[in-house]
C-alpha cells in the first residue's frame, strides 16, 4: 500500500509533532503510520483523509485523483 501521510505532511510543511496536535494523536503513531509499521484504523483514516481534505482512496494511493467525493 503506498500510504500518502507522509507526502501530504511535507507539502503542507507541516512536522509530524505539529500534525499529531492538531488531530489529538501521539506524534509517534504519525511516526509509525509513515514508515509502514502500523496501520491506520477507519476512524483514523477518515480524521486524516478530512485533514488534508483528499478521499481516503488517494490517502491509501488506490487514486491519483485527490479529490473528495
Amino acid at each position: 500500500m503506498d500510504f500518502r501521510l507522509k507526502e501530504l505532511r511535507l507539502k503542507k510543511r507541516l512536522s509530524q509533532t505539529k500534525l499529531a496536535m492538531d488531530l489529538n494523536m501521539n506524534q509517534n503513531s504519525i511516526s509509525r503510520y509513515e514508515n509502514g509499521e502500523r496501520e491506520a484504523d477507519y476512524k483514523t483514516l477518515i480524521l486524516l483523509a478530512d485533514y488534508f481534505e483528499v478521499s481516503i482512496d488517494y490517502l491509501l494511493g488506490r487514486t491519483e485523483n485527490p479529490n473528495m467525493l
